[in-house]
């Protein structure tokens, strides 16, 4: 079970560090709902390893036999190690590639929040998003939010995995 997850996982991690990067250089003038949405499918499809990485071990390693336990730890060993990948990804693209993401992010937001309220209600709006990128812009805390968004996404991957790829003798 360890090669499995060391393999897969790792195929898992430096694809989601590649689609990560590669995505956030592509899609940087693009609206930022895109681009997390675009995040998202980078996401979905790197944790797709937990899928052959369940496949595989079921297939070549246990005699065509795993349980649903075991494919779901399975699956939840590669998301920890996709989202590592991801997490880092994410980190150096904030403290290293736009150190001011936090900065130019609110600065949009705020553009798009002028255009679609006004007086009162648009600035306790700004003061609300100001108040959370304050809190929350840290690029250590969006790294880790991006790995507990991969790994609760991974687990939704590991579990529909383990019911498919199941197997008993």
């Amino acid at each position: 079970m360890k090669k499995t997850v060391l393999k897969y996982g790792s195929y898992g991690l430096l694809t989601g560090v590649v689609l990560f990067l590669v995505s956030i250089l592509v899609t940087q003038s693009l609206d930022y709902s895109l681009q997390e949405i675009l995040g998202y499918v980078t996401m979905v499809a790197t944790l797709s390893f937990i899928f052959f990485g369940i496949k595989h071990y079921r297939d070549k390693v246990n005699n065509g036999v795993v349980g649903f336990g075991k494919a779901l730890v399975i699956g939840l060993l590669i998301s920890v190690l996709v989202a590592a990948g991801v997490a880092i990804a994410d980190y150096i693209y904030t403290t290293v590639i736009n150190p001011d993401f936090a900065q130019d992010y609110l600065d949009r937001t705020i553009a798009i929040l002028e255009t679609e309220h006004s007086g009162a209600e648009l600035e306790a709006k700004k003061a609300e998003l100001t108040q959370q990128m304050e809190d929350y812009g840290g690029s250590g805390f969006m790294a880790a939010l991006m790995f507990v968004t991969v790994v609760i996404i991974g687990f939704i991957i590991s579990l529909i995995s383990g019911l498919i790829l199941q197997r008993k003798n």
